[in-house]
């Protein structure tokens, strides 16, 4: 049969049936040769045959290019098949690309970005030509195995990955060309990220008024003056313009709709965005993951439709600013706006190849309130991507298209930065959020304390009527909950502002009227037309209100003149409500004395807490060396990050206070500790949260009965609404800002140009995005995908008898021991006790003799292998005799009993025992503690062991893959044999079956259920605050009496005072993320936050 190919000769073919039919019948004939994912080669002009496309693509291809001229006998799509290895046509060299990896890459990037809607419509694809050109050269005359593209690409991989400069890149490839003429290699790095950004999405770059009052964008794309405050949109010199236009400045916008589509592009992660469906928790009462929250599910409930199809996209948003000079003395503030998928597993949707940059908003002022002038792009692609959606590829449904719809969940930022995007204050007597009107709060001197909790306590409650909270009895109701419709009506009372900083526009500071409340604009958010119905819409960011927390707890308790609470003003304020007399300033003949407090450590009691923070030694890879932040002379902690003071607050405050403070207030201290332990957690419990909202209010009425009202910074008072965040959005780690100024260090490390931080950024971002969608089809070279993890132990090959999968990765020395006969015989009768396979072998009257169980039965060589160190499951282990030498402990090791009962100790050898056959058996030879109730005490979730008495000395060993990590920290209030036990769940591990785990930012305990947070009811703690050690402190500044003082001050007490609410009372000064250097044990947490991070500022006088 003759086929009519005289149609593929048609110039014409726009308007041409015969075309058009020819065409058809090419295709119907085409279908049946497709692979097992659908695609075919592509006869058009630009593929010749190179490239394989579905269908659909070859339609368009070959009507907008044309058929290839010399393709004479369609070898590839169904004529003559068998003839194709003796025919003469011309082929595409698939010894290369069946090989190339980047074959694979380029067809999931051109079919993601074909538009197949109708027939002609695909945009322009010439920017493909240059990849498709590097991708069907050789490397070098005669190599085959790598063609131009696929070296470069790796090439670049290493670059990014080992963090080469840009110099030393243009050096390596000119000695690749001097040593290999004849390479087909780019000359330098910059034609390398030029061919790079082509395999790219690239950015749309939009100018912005000087003033911040709007974008030249849209309807305004073409106007050459700002339309609000009429400057003019480009630099002027000498009243006149530059030689060149340029901008005052430039706003980078990365378009979300072709990444998002990128994520269904290739099936290494299109299966994964249907993870959040198949899974969430099958218990209502278990929250791992933000499916499982209230939210999620109450947005599903009012948006069925958007439900039905699990590929549909949930997103959050993170934006915080930072400096991007390591010269810190420069104030620059960036911001960059980035998205995350909560689509995916949550060991990966908040890891750094999974974020996407958005915004990239320019310095060097923070936006401030003008905020929503630069997020109004990606509000406009949010609004299309809810209402109408956009066509996609998913590549594990056979590539078959469908209509993706995306939805913004909620944002997270710190307390400042929300009060920009939310457009509620953090500042003032209503900063809470969440209380909204009804914040409880009073001033104070220099400053609002938000002080007064037990107005949160039923109306019966006998504490409301305890005078020694505030002098007074609580009348007031707790404050009520406000619904969509009460936020939508507040914000329907709000005035429209004008944008920018103009200072006659936009920057006129305004009064605020009452009816106004602490609205300062409504968000644009609002856009977004199920915003409003949103239940948690702006997350508070757990990680700053920890850290803050800790500073001020930390800082009180030390006594640290530049972060303590406890100031002069604030024992004037006591003195002015009338309570605490026994802390009052007094007079002392010409001097004014500060009495000691109880909640301040004495001299010798700081040095105390210094020493113990100094001595503790954690695991590998769990936080920092804290011992650098101790002062020599013992009498300060200083420098701490986010990170230290999440493990000080959760492992070393309840130990080190125990002690050296009294115990209703350690008690008190050790309950707010508790919550963050139960709040931290990767599975949270809805129980738990539920009784920790009541006990939460018990123990901030108990700290309010300790600390002076100005130690109630809002930061503490947004502890109160954590729980309920919790319930709503599910566990906090997906949640904070940790990952996220993770990242803000990636993006930093992109500035090469000083003098244009913004263009380094992007341009460096859109190269790395392009490598990192690459990588992922690498298997022959290291990847963020594929590199092992720090204490990866290899992949071990699976056994049929149980005892022979205790296997690890040895470390250190090798050593050959021989271990005497009772020892081995013991070490032997615990290897065949632990073989639960060898029971059924007994049962049988002729059991199978495989070689395992001939191995086992031969008993094991008497030379014995011993280890200093290993990694077992992916946690490494070190013995006792080594770890004292190190500044890390690994050597503590647990494991449950029969009964339930948990047994600690210390690894003392490693030992692989050899049996026939090449088997083996690691067995770890551990000092087991005795566990009896006198030498080990549990309270207050603090597990006491004393290390000096050992037993089953006759029982030592266990194997490697039973052991279950832990370390131990010196407990102050039990003596110096007394250790506590600290539990690890590390990183990579996780309680969820699934392919690809990866690990996730910090070690959180597995459940909130680990945590009993039991708080006392009983009655108000009567203690006398004023230490018995009878220190006082003399203050040094300008002498004024108390009563001048009181009288100057009595006033403060009138909780009707007017409160200034000028438009400008709380602008955000920028937060500087600093870089910050890992030190000590490989510290997980690299976020760069500094004490600017910090919301509260110093009290100290």
């Amino acid at each position: 049969m003759t086929i009519d190919k005289s149609w593929t000769q048609i110039r014409k073919r726009s308007n041409s049936t015969v075309f058009w039919q020819g065409l058809q019948s090419f295709l119907q004939m085409a279908k049946s040769h497709v692979n097992d994912r659908g695609f075919i080669r592509c006869p058009c002009n630009r593929c010749i045959n190179n490239a394989q496309h579905q269908l659909e693509v070859l339609e368009s291809h070959i009507h907008r290019f044309g058929f290839m001229s010399d393709y004479n006998e369609w070898i590839y799509h169904g004529e003559n098949v068998n003839a194709a290895s003796s025919s003469n046509v011309p082929q595409p060299n698939s010894e290369v690309h069946d090989r190339d990896e980047m074959f694979e890459v380029l067809e999931d990037i051109i079919s993601n970005d074909a538009e197949v809607d109708q027939l002609g419509s695909q945009s322009s694809n010439v920017q493909y030509d240059d990849l498709f050109t590097a991708l069907n050269s050789e490397l070098y005359p005669g190599v085959s195995s790598f063609s131009s593209l696929n070296f470069l690409v790796k090439l670049m991989h290493l670059k990014v990955m080992n963090k080469w400069t840009n110099k030393s890149f243009d050096e390596l490839l000119k000695l690749l060309k001097l040593a290999f003429p004849k390479m087909d290699l780019v000359e330098s790095h910059y034609e390398a990220k030029k061919l790079m950004t082509k395999m790219g999405l690239g950015y749309q770059s939009i100018h912005v008024c000087k003033n911040d009052c709007a974008l030249f964008w849209n309807e305004n794309s073409m106007s050459e003056t700002c339309p609000v405050c009429s400057e003019s949109r480009w630099k002027m010199q000498a009243g006149r313009r530059t030689g060149k236009n340029v901008p005052h400045k430039v706003l980078r916008y990365f378009p979300l709709a072709p990444r998002l589509k990128r994520l269904f592009a290739t099936s290494k992660t299109a299966k994964l965005m249907r993870w959040h469906q198949a899974g969430k928790s099958t218990d209502d009462n278990v929250m791992r993951h933000p499916v499982d929250g209230r939210a999620w599910k109450d947005f599903d409930r009012k948006h069925p439709e958007f439900a039905d199809d699990v590929r549909n996209v949930r997103l959050g948003l993170a934006a915080d600013g930072f400096n991007p000079f390591n010269n810190m003395s420069i104030s620059y503030s960036m911001w960059p706006v980035v998205m995350t998928t909560y689509n995916l597993p949550p060991w990966l949707c908040m890891k750094p190849e999974y974020l996407m940059l958005s915004l990239l908003i320019p310095g060097p002022q923070s936006p401030g309130k003008d905020m929503d002038v630069f997020l109004q792009p990606l509000i406009e692609e949010l609004k299309e991507l809810w209402e109408n959606g956009i066509d996609t590829r998913d590549a594990s449904n056979d590539r078959k298209i469908f209509k993706m719809r995306a939805a913004l969940l909620w944002t997270v930022n710190d307390f400042p930065a929300r009060s920009s995007l939310s457009g509620w204050s953090g500042q003032g007597y209503k900063a809470c959020p969440t209380c909204n009107e009804d914040t409880p709060s009073m001033r104070v001197i220099g400053k609002t304390a938000y002080f007064g909790h037990h107005r949160f306590l039923p109306s019966t409650h006998r504490w409301r009527s305890n005078l020694d909270f505030d002098g007074r009895t609580e009348r007031k109701r707790p404050p009520r909950r406000f619904s969509s419709v009460d936020i939508m009506d507040q914000l329907r009372r709000v005035k429209t502002t004008i944008s920018g900083k103009h200072p006659n526009y936009g920057g006129v500071k305004r009064k605020r009227g009452d009816d106004e409340l602490n609205w300062r604009k409504k968000s644009i958010f609002y856009e977004l037309p199920y915003w409003a119905e949103i239940e948690l819409k702006h997350n508070l960011d757990v990680m700053h209100i920890e850290k803050n927390i800790c500073d001020s707890l930390l800082g009180t308790l030390m006594g640290d003149p530049h972060k303590s609470k406890d100031t002069d003003n604030a024992r004037r304020d006591l003195q002015n409500l009338g309570i605490r007399s026994e802390l009052h300033l007094y007079e002392d003949g010409n001097k004014l004395m500060k009495p000691a407090a109880e909640y301040t450590f004495s001299d010798a009691n700081r040095r105390k807490f210094c020493r113990f923070v100094r001595s503790v030694k954690f695991p590998d890879g769990f936080a920092a060396n804290l011992s650098k932040n101790v002062a020599q002379n013992d009498s300060r902690i200083v420098g701490l990050k986010s990170h230290d003071c999440h493990v000080i607050m959760q492992r070393l405050l309840p130990v080190g206070c125990r002690s050296l403070v009294n115990k209703t207030i350690s008690s008190t201290i050790i309950e707010l500790c508790t919550f963050f332990n139960q709040l931290c957690a990767r599975t949270v419990n809805v129980t738990d949260m539920v009784k920790a909202q009541d006990q939460l209010v018990i123990i901030l009425c108990k700290l309010e009965r300790i600390f002076p009202p100005a130690f109630f910074d809002i930061m503490i008072h947004l502890v109160l609404h954590l729980p309920e965040e919790a319930i709503l959005g599910g566990p906090v780690y997906m949640r904070w800002m940790y990952p996220f100024e993770r990242y803000l260090k990636r993006l930093k490390d992109y500035v090469r140009n000083a003098a244009k931080p913004e263009g380094s950024i992007s341009e460096g971002y859109v190269v790395d995005e392009a490598l990192t969608f690459c990588s992922r089809y690498f298997d022959d070279i290291e990847t963020r995908f594929n590199r092992p993890d720090r204490n990866d132990d290899g992949i071990h090959r699976t056994r049929r008898l149980f005892v022979f999968e205790s296997q690890c990765k040895p470390m250190g020395k090798q050593s050959q021991v021989y271990v005497e006969k009772n020892v081995r015989d013991r070490a032997e009768f615990y290897i065949l006790n632990n073989s639960p396979e060898i029971e059924t072998y007994l049962k049988v009257h002729a059991p199978e003799v495989t070689p395992e169980l001939l191995s086992l039965a031969s008993k094991s060589n008497i030379v014995v292998s011993s280890y200093p160190a290993c990694i077992v499951n992916g946690v490494r282990f070190v013995t006792h005799a080594r770890d004292v030498r190190l500044k890390t402990q690994n050597s503590g090791v647990s494991v449950p009993g029969i009964e339930n009962e948990i047994f600690y100790g210390q690894l003392q050898e490693i030992l692989e025992f050899s049996y026939l056959n090449d088997f083996s058996v690691v067995l770890f030879k551990c000092k087991w503690f005795r566990c009896d109730s006198r030498r080990m005490v549990t309270e207050n979730n603090i597990t006491s062991i004393n290390i000096t008495s050992d037993s089953y000395k006759d029982d030592q060993f266990i194997l490697a893959s039973q052991a279950q990590q832990v370390f131990y920290v010196e407990d102050p209030s039990r003596g110096p044999n007394w250790r506590v036990v600290q539990h690890v769940n590390h990183r990579s591990i996780w309680d969820i079956t699934e392919d690809g785990m990866s690990d996730i930012d910090l070690l959180q305990d597995n459940s909130s259920s680990n945590f009993t947070l039991f708080v006392d009811l009983g009655n108000l703690p009567q203690i006398n605050l004023q230490r018995n050690d009878g220190d006082v402190i003399p203050i040094v500044q300008p002498f004024t009496t108390v009563s001048q003082h009181v009288n100057e001050t009595a006033s403060f007490l009138n909780d009707d005072d007017e409160e200034d609410v000028s438009e400008e009372d709380d602008e955000t000064v920028e937060e500087s993320a600093d870089e910050e250097t890992d030190e000590g044990n490989d510290a997980v947490d690299t976020e760069e936050d500094d004490d600017d991070h910090s919301y509260h500022t110093s009290d100290s006088d």
